[in-house]
């Protein structure tokens, strides 16, 4: 039987934390997709793993007889993958880099080039971040590094090569009354429909609606975007507005979309991302030099 060994670390952390509402906070994901995810894994081992109550969850007899195997699971695999980079680093290799949307478009030539001056023999193979994994692929070891644009407070979840800051504007389609403005208030925003992106990114969705400023205030949904593609595309037919990073304006303009400024918007932290007790390596010291000597931000 194969076991997707992110279903395990959801398993141990729920565990850990004895509370559904804690362990998502502490992944990074909603209560509904973890919920989703642990039901997955019972229905995969045929078993019930937790029973649940008004204070919390417990480990069943099987949650239990799986938590004593789990972290030595876990570890075998961090030590196998290590052992697999270390080895593929000795001959040159792959980093895999994955990005958000139009973020792509901040690493060009100059910083290939300079990464191939740091690391002989060795390649970078970006790929567009999954909004359906809040952790783009680093939890499952898809990815190495994370181009995000996040809140200040990501850094305290995950290690941190911080690039820059850069502000959140609205992004809307140039039909919008709203673009008359020059700057817009984030007050005037609250009810206006928004293009939201899935709501397995968990916080990732809530961050890209402003809900910290919001007040508690919900969203009004008007759409859901499952690519960065789509969310152009649907801010450009009038379907809701968005946020998106200042820098979208210039790394993917389009006539049909305009960027205001918005007041009351807390800006984003630029910087690549990676898990805590992932070790670094040569190739990712590597890759965030070279990003600190040619990445533009904002």
């Amino acid at each position: 039987m194969d076991i997707d060994t992110r279903l395990l670390r959801y398993f141990a952390t729920v565990c850990e934390e004895g509370q559904l509402t804690a362990a998502a906070g502490r992944l990074f994901v909603s209560q509904p997709t973890l919920t989703k995810q642990i039901r997955r894994l019972e229905s995969q081992l045929g078993v019930t793993l937790f029973r649940r109550s008004r204070d919390g969850v417990t480990p069943t007899a099987a949650g239990h007889a799986l938590a004593a195997h789990t972290a030595t699971l876990l570890e075998s695999w961090e030590v196998a993958l290590r052992a697999t980079r270390q080895a593929a680093e000795a001959a040159g290799g792959t980093l895999r880099v994955g990005f958000e949307g139009s973020t792509i478009n901040l690493v060009g030539l100059p910083t290939i080039a300079e990464f191939g001056r740091l690391m002989p023999g060795w390649q970078v193979r970006m790929r567009q971040n999954n909004w359906f994994d809040p952790t783009s692929g680093l939890a499952s070891g898809e990815i190495d590094l994370a181009l995000w644009h996040a809140p200040a407070g990501l850094a305290q979840e995950f290690a941190t090569a911080r690039l820059g800051t850069e502000e959140r504007w609205a992004a809307l389609s140039v039909e919008h009354p709203l673009t008359a403005r020059e700057t817009l208030d984030f007050a005037d925003l609250l009810d206006e429909p928004f293009v939201a992106i899935p709501q397995e990114a968990g916080a990732w969705r809530d961050y890209w609606l402003g809900a910290e400023e919001r007040g508690g205030r919900p969203a009004r949904i008007a759409t859901v975007a499952h690519n960065a593609d789509e969310w152009m595309a649907a801010v450009a037919c009038g379907q809701g507005i968005g946020f998106a990073p200042k820098s979208m304006r210039r790394l993917a303009p389009r006539p049909d979309v305009a960027f205001r400024p918005v007041r009351g918007l807390s800006p984003s932290q630029v910087g690549l991302y990676w898990l805590r007790d992932q070790p670094v390596t040569p190739a990712m010291v590597a890759f965030i030099r070279s990003c600190r000597e040619t990445v533009d931000i904002g």
